[in-house]
């Protein structure tokens, strides 16, 4: 009975950090193909791996976790996912060790923007995952079934099927959950500050100096003479704070290197941001649409401003290839990555405030943008809690599910009791 008791605790709470995991994944696949892109970058891969092939990364391993949690939960397809469960913690507890020791990246992005560990908190956590997944693997036998065998291809192939229609509908569109800062609704001004009567993160530069080979750390109140040569700098935090859920925003005019951000966020009138965090790799496939909405915003009087991180040569090919006449502001590569999962994305702001997003594919047109915003739905602000956004978007997988269950339970042979299988009946 301990044994049972054991294994099933363990399962379910693998099943839990599983499906939570892929399922944030899913939810935000740019985010994760972003991740693995600075992992790709930090270990010198870069030069060697196709551009693809971290976006399909992104996908499948939303996938695989999710799918695996999914499967210990209802206890079905147990050979297979108490496997992978093993596999994956084999393979990501000594990486997230790595990334402990080593630091090369911020945080491991195991759980996307919804929980942010550090990469110690990441790496304890994999070690108590790696101890369940090592009993799990060892009493398969013993952990229950929720479902019958003739139902259970049934469950496996809708959670497939679902987890991958997820990530591609978030491919094509927008995030369907927003667990970044920059979401529906916010006050970009106001997220920017710190609220009176808390104090801000302290942050100190400390700089590595090397003389007759030997290495040092200074800091701008003891800086050494010319004698020593400067190796690198690093921003450590001196002492914690609050720290405003946006740092940095910013939109700097390439010709005089004026900041215009503040200026834009305080007006009280309707505005137009494209995003795009590199034009070089940004698709162009709705470029007439966007010209289109830059001369209802002009005809209207709204402002009209596009972001990027691209160079001015980068800028003037955009020009020259799609006749845009609207003017790039710079901003940071990875806050504007940050603002919209879309390359070239679209944002209503108004006094500061973001009424909508849209993805490239969800732009809107002539009949959407037929009168004045503010006599138009669009130029209202509707925002969804993540309460209700959460609960929609699951009840797409538990509904059907749950259909599965009670056909299962209407014709389940009487006779059959216990759903745990014997040891000596073959697994799935």
């Amino acid at each position: 009975m301990a044994k049972v008791a054991c294994a099933n605790f363990c399962r379910f709470l693998l099943a839990v950090v599983f499906v939570f995991s892929g399922f944030v994944k899913a939810v935000d696949p740019l985010g994760t193909f972003y991740k693995i892109q600075d992992y790709v970058a930090a270990f010198g891969m870069s030069g060697w791996i196709p551009a693809h092939v971290p976006l399909l990364m992104s996908v499948l391993l939303a996938a695989t976790e999710f799918c695996v949690g999914a499967f210990l939960l209802f206890g079905v397809r147990r050979r297979i996912s108490t496997g992978l469960a093993l596999l994956l913690m084999v393979c990501m507890t000594p990486l997230t060790f790595y990334l402990a020791v080593a630091n090369p990246v911020s945080d491991c992005g195991c759980f996307g923007d919804a929980v942010v560990l550090t990469n110690w908190q990441t790496f304890w956590k994999n070690v108590v995952l790696l101890v369940a997944a090592a009993v799990v693997f060892k009493w398969k036998r013993l952990i229950v079934r929720f479902v019958t065998l003739k139902v259970e291809w049934m469950v496996s192939m809708y959670t497939l099927v679902f987890i991958f229609a997820l990530s591609f509908y978030s491919l094509r569109h927008l995030p369907v959950l927003d667990f970044r800062p920059f979401k529906v609704g916010v006050n970009i001004k106001e997220a920017m500050t710190v609220p009176p009567g808390e104090k801000p993160t302290e942050y100190e530069t400390v700089f590595v100096l090397e003389k007759d080979g030997q290495r040092k750390e200074f800091t701008l109140e003891n800086y050494p003479d010319s004698t020593w040569t400067f190796v690198k700098a690093d921003t450590r935090i001196r002492q914690k704070g609050y720290e405003p859920p946006i740092q940095e925003f910013s939109m700097i005019d390439m010709e005089t290197g004026e900041d215009i951000a503040d200026a834009v966020l305080s007006d009280p009138g309707y505005s137009f941001l494209l995003v795009a965090y590199q034009l070089d790799v940004a698709d162009d496939s709705n470029i007439d649409l966007i010209n289109e909405i830059y001369d209802y915003s002009v005809d209207r009087g709204y402002g009209f401003y596009a972001l990027t991180s691209s160079s001015m040569e980068g800028v003037e090919r955009w020009c020259d290839m799609t006749g845009a006449e609207y003017k790039f502001y710079r901003g940071e590569d990875v806050t504007l990555k940050t603002i919209v999962r879309s390359n070239p994305g679209l944002l209503l702001l108004k006094d500061g405030v973001i009424l909508k997003k849209w993805s490239d594919n969800d732009l809107p047109d002539e009949y959407v943008l037929h009168d004045s915003l503010d006599k138009l739905p669009v130029g209202q602000l509707k925002t969804e809690t993540m309460a209700h956004a959460l609960a929609r978007v699951m009840l797409w997988f538990a509904a059907p599910l749950l259909f599965i269950l009670c056909l299962d339970l209407l014709f389940r042979p009487k006779k059959q009791g216990k759903l745990t299988k014997s040891p000596s009946t073959p697994q799935t």
